[in-house]
Parts: structure tokens; C-alpha cells; sequence
């Protein structure tokens, strides 16, 4: 026979407003939720951007990829060339290092993420790669191995280059990268004050240029962008319990315009939708009925993580089954498919997730395997 489980996921006294467009003015946006992928909204989130200081974001993945895998460290130091000195001297948002400073990897990258100092990002480049280009190309690599489709990075710094573009959806598809693969670092992103103890004056104290740090209302990066030719853009993440957005925009009129936009198309978000765990890796386990084997039922596990995002409006129709043909006669071998889970809305089936047994289920000997058998003969029983 087919045994299911449906949990109906469902929400009594429903009282909130529902806005059907946040009605941004941006010239492109983008909003994702983090766990499950699911774009909430957008405006013309292809549109070819010039990423400005969005570029930083990957500058600092790229250098956060060869901490994890131990080819540089915090501590290694650069030697600062003229070629980094220059852009401190160029009007350019800047960490003011000095010629043949020998300054560290953390304090360069706290210069590049916390005072977006253009500086900083050529040094790295320079320490690291030998030369801005062959950093860009670093850049350039991670961005095709992320699946950042319509993005050429040429410099470490997104400074005047007409050939240095983005989109939003790259943008955003980059900021949950960093943030899901390198969460330790990814806290430097969140901090609102460096300062730098420079060379020949007093330390410099600088604030982090993400005006959505200092509202303490849950976001926790990423970065801020300003070209005149691109207006200001803004990669913001806001964090709410367990539940995570992604916001990334461009083309607003003024600073002003970019906080309270962005502001509003992140509680836009959480105000509208949901996000539910469906299932995680190896961890979510649910049972099904065995016939024959030494136990009366087994568990059963997914082996990737799901979550699905739904308007507040459609909660009351989303259903979760548990879907097999059963009992499920032993013997059962480990990692064995023996069921799925079926997650719907009203009629439209979002995703079937296989599942899998979680251990071995041997067979019962022949002589209680005939007991049993004979039970279900006489009772249907089993």
C-alpha cells in the first residue's frame, strides 16, 4: 500500500499587510532569500551595472579563499608600492598607507571591507598576485566557479573602468557565497569602525560606509558603490532570527536614497514572505514501516538542505508529504532510497526530495519471519 504523511503547514488570524511591489526607485534591484534561493523581487536585474565598490566583495573573497586554504595568513605582510600609495593621494575613499609600509593581510582587508580603501585593495593585489591584473584574473576565475554568468572584474578595487561590470543577480549570487562559505571572515563585514595607525600621523579612524550598520535593525553587510556615472548601489543582508535576505541595488539618486530604499525592500521582504526548513542534510529524519526486518520502522534522511519561500498570503496551501511504497521489507542497506517527500503548493508539486535509509535493516531469522507471516495470513497484522 502507499503510506504518507501530510503536514499542512497553516497560520489562523492572519493579520498583515500584503504589498504587492515595494515599489523601489532604483534603476535595477534584486532581493533573495538566502536559505532558499527564491527572488522575491526585482527590477531589470540584468541590466549591465559598473559594481563600483560592490567589486571589494569579491576582492575579499578571493583573499579569504587563500586564508582557508592556508596559502596566506593574517599575519604575512606587504610592502606598499607607489602604484597602492597613489590612490590614497587620488581623492579615492582610501585606508592612507604609505610607501614601504609593511602592513598586514587582516589590517589590509579591514581597510578594503570597513573604510572601502582602494589602497588597501591594491596592495593586496599587488602582495598576492604580483600586479593588479593577474589578481583581476584570480577575480575573474572564482567569479565563473560562483556562476557569476554576466560579471568582468578588472581591477581589485571597482574604481573608473568602463570595462569592470555586474548585475545585481551577480551581485547577489557573490554576497551569498561569501557569506556562506566564509562566515568567520564574513564578520569583519559587519564591524563599523577601523582605524589605521599610519605611518608619520595620528592613527585614522574610520567608520564603515554601509548606513544600514548603524540602524541596528539585523543587517549585517555588505557593501556600499558610488561611481558618478553608476549613481549609488548598495549589497546589504539582513538577518531576523534564523531567516536571511539578500538585497542588491544600483542607480539610486543620492545616499539618502540608497539607505531608506534598501531598508525598505529588506522588510519588504520578511514583512510578505515566509521561509520554511524542510529538510537538512543528513539531519531532518523522518520514519517509514518495515515488514520482516528487526526493527518495526526505520529512519530515513535527504541528502541536501531544503527550504522553500512562499508569500505570506499562500502559507495556508503549502503540504508536505511522505511518500512510499510500505512497509518497506528488509533488508535495508544504508543510504538505500526508500521514500520521498513531496512538497506542494495547492496543485503545483515545488520539489520531490528522495530519501534515504539511515542505516543497515537486517531480515528477522526464518522462524519469526514465519510467525510473522502467519499473522498477517490470519490478523492482517504486520
Amino acid at each position: 500500500m502507499n503510506k504518507f504523511l501530510i503536514i499542512i503547514i497553516t497560520f489562523l488570524n492572519f493579520n498583515f499587510s500584503v504589498f504587492a511591489n515595494p515599489n523601489i526607485q532604483a534603476r535595477t534591484a534584486i532581493l533573495v532569500d538566502y536559505h532558499s534561493d527564491k527572488i522575491l523581487y526585482e527590477i531589470d536585474a540584468d541590466a549591465v551595472i559598473y559594481p563600483a565598490s560592490m567589486t571589494k566583495i569579491m576582492t575579499s573573497i578571493v583573499v579569504f579563499d587563500l586564508l582557508k586554504k592556508n596559502k596566506i595568513s593574517l599575519d604575512d605582510e606587504f610592502t606598499i608600492s607607489e602604484n597602492a600609495w597613489r590612490l590614497s593621494q587620488a581623492g579615492y575613499s582610501s585606508m592612507f598607507i604609505m610607501i614601504n609600509d609593511q602592513v598586514s593581510v587582516e589590517e589590509l582587508l579591514k581597510g578594503i571591507i570597513i573604510a572601502s580603501g582602494n589602497d588597501a585593495c591594491v596592495a593586496l593585489a599587488e602582495g598576492i598576485a604580483g600586479s593588479e591584473e593577474n589578481f583581476a584574473s584570480m577575480m575573474n576565475e572564482k567569479a565563473g566557479e560562483i556562476g557569476m554568468t554576466s560579471t568582468n572584474f578588472t581591477n581589485s578595487s571597482g574604481i573608473n573602468d568602463p570595462d569592470n561590470v555586474s548585475t545585481v543577480r551577480d551581485i547577489a549570487l557573490m554576497s551569498k557565497y561569501l557569506i556562506k562559505n566564509y562566515p568567520v571572515f564574513y564578520e569583519i563585514f559587519k564591524e563599523k569602525t577601523f582605524t589605521w595607525n599610519r605611518t608619520g600621523g595620528e592613527p585614522i579612524k574610520q567608520g564603515n560606509r554601509n548606513p544600514l550598520l548603524y540602524k541596528n535593525v539585523g543587517v549585517d553587510g555588505v557593501k556600499t558603490g558610488y561611481l558618478a556615472v553608476e549613481k549609488y548601489s548598495l549589497a546589504s543582508s539582513m538577518i531576523k532570527k534564523d531567516r536571511r535576505v539578500i538585497a542588491v541595488a544600483s542607480g539610486f539618486e543620492t545616499k539618502n536614497s540608497r539607505s531608506n530604499q534598501s531598508l525598505k525592500l529588506l522588510n519588504w521582504g520578511f514583512r510578505n514572505s515566509n521561509t520554511f526548513e524542510i529538510a537538512k542534510k543528513n539531519k531532518t529524519t523522518f520514519e517509514v514501516e518495515t515488514w520482516l526486518g528487526t526493527k518495526n520502522k526505520i529512519n530515513v534522511t535527504t541528502k541536501e538542505d531544503y527550504f522553500v519561500t512562499i508569500n505570506k498570503k499562500d502559507i495556508r496551501h503549502l503540504t508536505v508529504a511522505l511518500n512510499y511504497n510500505g512497509p518497506i521489507k528488509a533488508p535495508i542497506q544504508k543510504e538505500e532510497k526508500i521514500a520521498e517527500l513531496i512538497i506542494k503548493q495547492k496543485n503545483d508539486v515545488l520539489k520531490i526530495l528522495p530519501l534515504y535509509a539511515s542505516e543497515d535493516l537486517k531480515k528477522v531469522n526464518f522462524f519469526k519471519s514465519l510467525i510473522t507471516s502467519l499473522n498477517y495470513l490470519i490478523w492482517g497484522d504486520v
